[in-house]
This record gives structure tokens, C-alpha cells and sequence, in this order.
């Protein structure tokens, strides 16, 4: 399968190019390349019996070039008369045919379809910024006025983003466009800050146009064209190549710690994503085998988001795990079919050893690591669109305990998993593996294919979520005779709904508790109905609509009172260092209308996570302002933290520990939540002490 890449790095076309062009001084034709490295290409196109053009000749030595191996019907025009003069002396012994003649480009005077090909080396370029690219477009005309049907006009370019931009708008209406990317090319003068790959634009002229654009983009010289359905998609694809070159360039400069470069290598027939590449390079101080030089990491499928692959942090430890001087983490995506391993290696070692570290031996074996030596499991099993969130795909997939899972996961942020749920089988309802302990077993499962999706079902009993599991463990908090009160049951208010989960959990075991959810986006709760078990009735209802709006209602509205009321909401609003909840949630106004909701026993609960110290502490200290009691749990290995907060202080004053009758509390808490199974055969898989071990008074 043939495999384009597309690098995420942002290629800054303005600064880049003034560097550049400060950089190439008068060297212009160097970077371009010589006759070796473009007559492939031009070969291809361009006939040795045919009558070519050469506009802007220059002192470029390609048709003298040309001219020595049989091309002998050259024109060769420029409009220096130095240049023209100089190049006529040079070549009247040695090449007494090939002639140079002083002529503007834009009005040759050469009779109209008298030429088969016209070939440009770095004159658009040079002519593209005169006249605001009017000088460039008279040019093409005169072009395509010289060129006889079927004739080529052949360009070597750098493809400067408004240098490519007005030659393929040009050409795009009524010409066949095709676009060969060449290696970038290699001088004395380059360095890591360059790494330009040459393009050559062929237009080839139709007697009538098309009733559609033909627009190709070919890697290398004989690379199988690929056809692009517009002008801004050619664009964007030279742009990628760019951009690509670039990332090579660096790579091969040196290793990095501390940044990454990361791609996607597409379907070259679709276009559609279809592995995902990031470069890991150890640290300079590790200690590593001398021959482990490069590597090759599979993710397994359906575990791109796990926290080792997922992470900048996780791809560290992966890597110093691993003891290979440069790391490439290989993600497969979604939509694809991947026969096995080996098919799979087969497929990435010729685009894979483009990334190999510098001074690498030519004969180094490059091994393929993978877990279990698999590529792992996901099938998609639904699809849809929020209006709110955009596209999503539910999916069930295999964990690294063997068991499967069943995960949302929004295509804006692909990696992200937006909520998750255990799956019950035959095989294992009756397991009581701990989440504590699912990163501790290895895969022991059988193939997923032995049960069907509709034999699928959620595991009620199972948080996959840590800070789930925190957040019911911290009901122990409103003391066992308020959880047992079935006169006055435990009153929850839930902002937040995901794929119900938690909501389900608290209705499902916790005595007659009334659990009501606030939910913003409609699809969610379809989602979380349909795929995710998630059932509503008189004690579990759930509200579309605005949390904060419904906050705020219930406080003017007054009469209402809970006795939790959580926060598990995530931002949408990427350029804060906190991703949960948003903002506004954490404002004074809405935390003092939680509190005046709260019964007098009652608890908040916000699971917060925030990777800006400075953000923490700001939201810590507004929450300690309306709250006289914060506790704190954090969840390892995550950015996680619950706060618990409680509306009174028990004692009138803030405690210093963590109440002494909390553990007991705890322990009743799980007896509990066990008796009040409902829905055999699921049963609560949490350990409610171990959840409130690391608790800290804020």
C-alpha cells in the first residue's frame, strides 16, 4: 500500500522563505539542483526531437546539459543581454547549434503552437513578485500561446506558497496539472535550518478543456500520481511536502529529548489518516547498548490514548523503557484494516528509515516492538454528530488486562476518550478484577471475535475512572447514617453526564439515592442510551440544558437542596492550562450558589484538572473562600485531582487530618453498596478505603 506522509508541523511560509532567500544569495541555480538529479523527470515529459522553449536560461548549465545528450531543438531566451552574450561565447565551439537570444518572456514574437515544450528553471520563481504577479501571469499566457496541443510547459520550482498559488490557478482552468516532488537537495551552503525539496509543475495543454480540473501530485520522479479534487488541496499537499522535508532535515541533524516530530502517513489512493508517527529520542545521558540505535513501537490498536503513548510523558518513559538511542511510536488509526504485524511492517520500513538517527550504520537492523506481540483490537460500533462537539465514534476495544472496554471518543480530540466502560461477556461477569490492579495483569483474553457487539453489555458494577471511584467513595464523608436514611435519601446533583457511568453507579448501589443530571449536549445522552446502558427513571432523570443556567435557577427558585452536588465537566476551551472543568465553574458567584444548594451535611465534589500551578492555586483558594473544609485526592500517574469539599466544618473550625472515623466509615460504606446489589449480576468492584488512603486536608 503506498503511503503519503503528512507532517502536523507548522510550515510559516513569510519568515521561512525571507530566511532563505537571504540564505541563497546570488547562488540561485544551486538550489534548484543539476542535470543528474532532475533528468529523470524531465525525460518524461520533455522528447529529444522536440522543439522546446527555454525562458530565463540564465547562466544555468541544464541546456548545455540537455543539449549533450541529443536535445539539439533548443530556444534558448533570456532578457539580459549579459547573460545572453556570455552563454553564446561559452558554447560557439564546443555546441554551435545551441543558441541564445536576448527575448522578454511575456512577448516572444515566436509564432503561436510552434514549440512542444517549454522549460522553466526558477524563472516563476524569480518573476512571480513583480507586478503583484501580473508579470507571471503574461508569461503564461505567451506560454501558452507558443505551446502546440498536447505541448508541456515544464517548471522547476521551490513552490513558495504564492509562487505555486498563481501558477496552479493559472493552469487549473483547462490544463491537465501534475506536480513531482523531488528529494530536497543538498549543498555546502545548507543547513538544519533548510531542507528545500524541489518541484517540478507540469502543465500539459488540451486542444478543449476538461469538464473537470485534473490535478496530480507524484512523489519523486516516477511516484504514482495521486489525484487531488481542487486547487486548495494541491496547495496544502505541497505544503506537507514542505513541511516534511523539513522535519527530515531536523531529524537528521540530531537527536532531541526534549521536542518531538510527529506525522501521519496517509492512504495514498483516500487521502484518509492511516498511521501516526512520533519521534522519540532518548536523553544524551542515557546509558544505551551501542547497538540499539533505532526502534519501531506498534501501539496496539484502540490504546493510542493510554497514558504511555498518549503523553509527552509517557513517550519519555516509553522510550528510556525501551533503550534505543531514537524511538518512532506508531499509532494506527481508526477506519483501517491492518492484516497483521508483518504486514504492517512491511508496509512502514520504507517511509519508517527515513527517520533513522544520524550516523546510523547502513547495515543496522531495526527492529519492530509491539505488546504481546499483536496489533491489538478495536471495532468501531457507532458513529454520530453533536451538534455541539462535532463527530464521534463509540468503539470497543481491548485493554491491556485482556478485558474489553467500550470508550466515546470525540474526532476533534481524537485522543482524549471521553468516557469508558467495562463490557460484560459470558467470560467475565463474574470477574472481580479491581481497576487498581488492571494495569498490573497482562492480556489474557481470548480473540474479541469469539463475542458479538450485540452480545456486549456494560458492566454496571465497574468505574473505569478513578476519580469516579473517588467520588462515590467520598459519600462516606455524609456519615452511614445518612446513606441509610431511606426517609431522607442521599439527594444527588450530577453537571455532567458522559457515558452515564458514575450517575448509573450512584443509582444502581447507593440505598435509594436520587441522582438528577444536567447534561448540555443532546447526543451525549443518546449516546450514553444507547451504547452505554445508561437508563433513566423516577430516581435518576436527567436534564438537558446548562449546568451553570440550571444552578442558577435553582438558587433563585429556592426550596431546592442536595445533599452532593459534582462537577465532572471538561473544557472545551484548549488555550487554558485547565481542561476541567471550564472556567466559569470555578467562579466565586457559582461555587457560593453550590454551597447555598447544599444541605447542611452536604458535599462538592470537582474533579479538577489543571496543569497550570499558578491557575491551581487560584482556584484552591477561591474554593477554600466559600468552603471551610477542602480535601484533596490525587490520581496517579494523571493530572487528576477530586476535591472534596464540605459545607461545614463539623467542629466549627478547619480540621488539620482526615477524620479518624472516616476509615470505618469507609469499610461500611462498601458492606453497604454491596447489600443494595440491583442489578445482578453486577456487583460494585470498588474499594472504597483504598480510595480515601491518600486524602489531604487543603
Amino acid at each position: 500500500m503506498s503511503l503519503l506522509p503528512r507532517t502536523a508541523e507548522e510550515f510559516s511560509s513569510a519568515d521561512y522563505w525571507e530566511r532563505f532567500f537571504r540564505k541563497r544569495g546570488e547562488k540561485a541555480f544551486e538550489w534548484y539542483g543539476d542535470y543528474n538529479s532532475l533528468c529523470g523527470v524531465l525525460h518524461k515529459y520533455i522528447k529529444s526531437r522536440d522543439k522546446v522553449l527555454v525562458v530565463g536560461c540564465g547562466n544555468s548549465e541544464l541546456s548545455e546539459q540537455l543539449y549533450d545528450v541529443g536535445y539539439h531543438q533548443l530556444t534558448n531566451i533570456d532578457i539580459s543581454e549579459t547573460v545572453v552574450s556570455h552563454m553564446n561565447q561559452r558554447n560557439a565551439e564546443r555546441r554551435p547549434d545551441l543558441t541564445f537570444q536576448q527575448v522578454d518572456a511575456t512577448q516572444t514574437g515566436f509564432e503561436s503552437e510552434s514549440f512542444q515544450a517549454a522549460l522553466d528553471k526558477g524563472t516563476l520563481d524569480a518573476m512571480a513578485s513583480e507586478e503583484n504577479g501580473a508579470l507571471a501571469d503574461k508569461m503564461f499566457a505567451e506560454v501558452g500561446r507558443v505551446l502546440s496541443v498536447g505541448g508541456r510547459y515544464v517548471c522547476i520550482t521551490l513552490a513558495q506558497e504564492h509562487v505555486i498559488k498563481l501558477a496552479v490557478e493559472h493552469f487549473a482552468q483547462g490544463w491537465a496539472v501534475r506536480i513531482h516532488c523531488l528529494s530536497g537537495q543538498q549543498n555546502e551552503v545548507s543547513d538544519s535550518s533548510f531542507a528545500l525539496p524541489v518541484f517540478v509543475l507540469v502543465c500539459t495543454k488540451f486542444r478543449q478543456a476538461p469538464p473537470f480540473a485534473v490535478l496530480e501530485l507524484c512523489q519523486g520522479e516516477d511516484g504514482a500520481p495521486v489525484r487531488l479534487a481542487s486547487v486548495p488541496e494541491l496547495l496544502s499537499a505541497v505544503k506537507e511536502k514542505q513541511a516534511y522535508n523539513l522535519m527530515l532535515h531536523k531529524l537528521r541533524g540530531g537527536t532531541d529529548a526534549s521536542s518531538t516530530q510527529s506525522l501521519t502517513l496517509c492512504h495514498a489512493a483516500t487521502g484518509r489518516p492511516r498511521y501516526t508517527l512520533t519521534v522519540q529520542d532518548s536523553l544524551p545521558s542515557a546509558k544505551l547498548p551501542r547497538s540499539n540505535q533505532f526502534a519501531i513501537f506498534i501501539v496496539p490498536q484502540g490504546r493510542e490514548s493510554d497514558w504511555l503513548y498518549g503523553s509527552a510523558e509517557g513517550r519519555t518513559q516509553l522510550a528510556s523503557s525501551a533503550k534505543f538511542r531514537r524511538l518512532v511510536i506508531v499509532a494506527m488509526h481508526r477506519d483501517q484494516e491492518y492484516e497483521d504485524m508483518q504486514a504492517v511492517q512491511s508496509e512502514l520500513s520504507p517511509m519508517v528509515m527515513e527517520l533513522a538517527p544520524p550516523g546510523m550504520p547502513a547495515n543496522q537492523q531495526v527492529p519492530f516492538l509491539s505488546v504481546g506481540g499483536d496489533l491489538g483490537w478495536r471495532e468501531v460500533i457507532g458513529r454520530g454528530l453533536s451538534a455541539l462537539t462535532g463527530e464521534y465514534s463509540v468503539e470497543d476495544v481491548r485493554g491491556e488486562d485482556g478485558q474489553l472496554y467500550r470508550r466515546l471518543v470525540f474526532m476533534n480530540n481524537s485522543q482524549l476518550v471521553q468516557s469508558e466502560s467495562r463490557l460484560r461477556s459470558a467470560a467475565t461477569a463474574s470477574s472481580t478484577h479491581k481497576k487498581r490492579n488492571k494495569k498490573k495483569t497482562k492480556a489474557v483474553s481470548e480473540a474479541p471475535a469469539l463475542m458479538e457487539a450485540k452480545d456486549r453489555s456494560v458492566d454496571r458494577g465497574f468505574l473505569c475512572c478513578t476519580h469516579h471511584e473517588v467520588m462515590v467513595a467520598g459519600l462516606a464523608m455524609l456519615g452511614m447514617d445518612a446513606i441509610n436514611n431511606k426517609d431522607h435519601p442521599v439527594s444527588v446533583l450530577l453537571v455532567g453526564l458522559g457515558g452515564g457511568g458514575l450517575p448509573q453507579f450512584l443509582h444502581d448501589f447507593v440505598p435509594c439515592a436520587r441522582v438528577e443530571v444536567v447534561e448540555l449536549d443532546p447526543a451525549v445522552l443518546e449516546v450514553a442510551q444507547t451504547w452505554f446502558g445508561f437508563q433513566t427513571d423516577k430516581r435518576l432523570k436527567v436534564i438537558l440544558g446548562d449546568g451553570l443556567e440550571h444552578i442558577k435557577t435553582l438558587e433563585s427558585q429556592g426550596g431546592h437542596s442536595f445533599d452532593v452536588i459534582m462537577f465532572d465537566v471538561d473544557s472545551k476551551d484548549t488555550t487554558l492550562g485547565m481542561s476541567c472543568p471550564p472556567s466559569a465553574f470555578v467562579e466565586t458567584s457559582i461555587l457560593k450558589s453550590v454551597y447555598s444548594l447544599l444541605s447542611p451535611r452536604g458535599l462538592f465534589m470537582l474533579n479538577l484538572v489543571c496543569r497550570d500551578s499558578s491557575l491551581r492555586k487560584s482556584v484552591l483558594e477561591r474554593v477554600q473562600a466559600v468552603f471551610p473544609c477542602v480535601f484533596s485526592r490525587g490520581i496517579e500517574g494523571e493530572v487528576n485531582e477530586v476535591l472534596l469539599c464540605c459545607r461545614s466544618a463539623g467542629e466549627g473550625h478547619k480540621p488539620h487530618s482526615i477524620p479518624q472515623t472516616l476509615q470505618q466509615t469507609a469499610k461500611d460504606l462498601q458492606k453497604t453498596l454491596r447489600a443494595n446489589t440491583q442489578t445482578a449480576p453486577c456487583v460494585p468492584q470498588i474499594d472504597i478505603t483504598a480510595m480515601l488512603n491518600d486524602l489531604k486536608v487543603i
